[in-house]
């Protein structure tokens, strides 16, 4: 499973950290960054790593150590961890998240980080084309963590233990490109592809699912959820408006393109692991998986945006059952539940 083949690496990161103290310096030095190579889930294309940021068992650590730890927030309340808990598949669970000021709410919902590295552009307008610059974000984003790069650079470059670990991880001291690119290789490691579905679907366990996942999976191909929910991903990364209002506040991938007919239109999300990450929509405005089937059920508001593949149909309450039975499925337990997702302090 990709999370455990990069986490035993991680643990021997660990070990090494405790026991280089007695080489020198120039020892150190030639050891180098350990090359990780990711463990890519059955059906999974390959991810696309940059070249000027490679998998290394040490930037992952870095990058790791800084996901969790608030000092890269304004007033040092919260971290990336505190709006994408591990136990909801790094999303968050309330409708918009409050940042560093609580008078200051944001206005998308946290969508959960399972698979990230997968995605051809970030945030939900598609308007970031890697994790590197995504970083950069909800880091400066004064309604998220209100923190300047330069600052975030001067205050680890206080701290030993993270210049340690930025020589370890890039042979520099800690700039920018080193805080974005740790967090970044740190993301690319939170895969997720060993839910019950998986072993089903691809590895042929007929009793991975039971037969009311199974209906679901049959109502779900029937209802053409997979034109824009197709697997590996359950995403196309496609930008639609689904007739969730009829007037928009959140101009969505309009905001990047300023055309008209994109207004409304945001990225389809992921399923996987959807059980664990309501609420849902981009502005968390649907509680559960029933509100979100009786939404697609309706066929949605007439917003002129509206694709045509949303045009309602008649389910019955078993037949819902039997839907959700399946998206729950779709939660890879060993991903959302392992401890070493759980924050270590190297310092």
């Amino acid at each position: 499973m990709p999370y455990h083949t990069v986490f035993n690496k991680l643990a021997a990161y660990l070990f090494f950290l405790a026991t280089v103290t007695s080489c020198t310096t120039a020892e150190i030095k030639n050891i180098g960054p350990t090359p990780l190579v990711l463990d890519i889930p059955t059906g999974f294309s390959e991810m696309k790593i940059p070249a000027d940021n490679p998998m290394t068992v040490e930037a992952v650590a870095l990058g790791r150590e800084l996901f969790f730890d608030p000092i890269l927030s304004k007033d040092y309340s919260i971290s990336c961890a505190s709006c994408h808990f591990p136990d909801h598949a790094f999303s968050d669970t309330v409708a918009v998240s409050a940042g560093v000021h609580q008078d200051r709410i944001g206005n998308r919902n946290a969508y959960g980080l399972g698979n990230v590295g997968f995605l051809e552009a970030l945030f939900m307008e598609g308007g970031v084309p890697s994790l590197e610059l995504q970083v950069l974000a909800p880091m400066g984003e004064r309604s998220e963590m209100d923190l300047q790069i330069r600052d975030a650079v001067a205050r680890l470059n206080e701290i030993p233990e993270y210049v340690d670990l930025a020589q370890k991880a890039y042979d520099r001291e800690i700039d920018p490109w080193v805080i974005t690119s740790a967090l970044a290789a740190y993301q690319r490691t939170l895969i997720s592809g060993d839910s019950p579905f998986d072993r089903y679907y691809y590895e042929g366990q007929e009793n991975a699912i039971d037969a009311e996942a199974k209906a679901g999976w049959e109502h779900f191909q029937a209802l053409n959820c997979t034109a824009c929910h197709s697997a590996p991903l359950f995403t196309n990364q496609g930008y639609f408006n689904i007739g969730l209002y009829d007037t928009y506040d959140d101009p969505g991938r309009g905001r990047l393109t300023d055309k008209p007919e994109d207004h409304g239109k945001f990225r389809v999300p992921s399923l996987r692991n959807v059980s664990l990450t309501a609420p849902y929509m981009h502005d968390g405005s649907l509680k559960d998986l029933s509100s979100v089937i009786d939404h697609f059920a309706s066929g949605g508001f007439a917003h002129p945006n509206k694709s045509s593949l949303i045009h309602g149909f008649a389910i019955s309450e078993e037949e819902k059952g039997e839907l959700i039975a399946f998206l729950e499925s779709l939660t890879d337990s060993s991903f959302v539940h392992n401890s070493d997702h759980l924050p270590v302090t190297l310092r």
